[in-house]
């Protein structure tokens, strides 16, 4: 059976942490900055988990991630 192919643009987007969840940045962070508060900004430069609702269609574009 051939190799799987990964999805590139999710490739880019999602990482695994070392107990196999998913990492992905938070929206918002890329323009109209001047009307976000220094905390909301703060607070967008974090990383967040996917949700579980989210995590089986992402799994599905990352075969060999790891999770």
């Amino acid at each position: 059976m051939p190799k799987m192919k990964t999805n590139r643009s999710a490739y880019k987007r999602f990482r695994a942490t070392a107990q196999g969840k998913i990492r992905r940045k938070k929206a918002y962070a890329r323009h109209i900055l001047t009307t976000k508060t220094t905390k909301q900004k703060r607070g967008l430069r974090s990383k967040a988990l996917v949700n579980a609702a989210c995590l089986k269609a992402v799994k599905k574009l990352l075969p060999y991630l790891g999770a």
